[in-house]
């Protein structure tokens, strides 16, 4: 598995991009779906740090679209004992698609937020266009 991958990667799905930086784009592809996206070959990574913000974008052999994702978090100081604070994630979003070789998009879309009483819970759907 690449470093740093998420619990859902695999080290086929891992592109290493010029920089250094890695790309799990199958993170979250439900397995029965894998034999009908496109690859993913080159990447462009917009990162926010400062707004733990990031948007992907894919594009497979001929240069065309075939994946995209986003995530942010928003934060907020918490403290157990009004003297010690530290951040917790208090809402946030996490949009990826693939695109499939029948032209369609599947797109995994969770919404973060109030995990202290559900854990977020991927929500998966067809879409013509590639999120935006």
């Amino acid at each position: 598995m690449c470093e740093g991958a998420f619990s859902m990667g695999l080290a086929a799905s891992c592109r290493r991009l010029g920089n250094g930086a890695r790309v799990e784009w199958r993170q979250g592809l439900p397995s029965h779906w894998r034999d009908q996206v496109i690859a993913a070959l080159d990447f462009d990574i917009h990162r926010d740090p400062e707004l733990a913000a990031e948007r992907i974008f894919g594009r497979d052999e001929d240069g065309e679209p075939c994946y995209y994702a986003h995530r942010w978090t928003l934060s907020a100081p918490c403290s157990d004992d009004d003297e010690e604070f530290y951040m917790v994630a208090t809402a946030g979003e996490s949009v990826t698609a693939w695109r499939l070789r029948d032209g369609r998009w599947l797109v995994c879309r969770v919404v973060l937020g109030n995990e202290r009483c559900t854990p977020p819970q991927p929500f998966y759907l067809f879409s013509e266009r590639m999120p935006r």
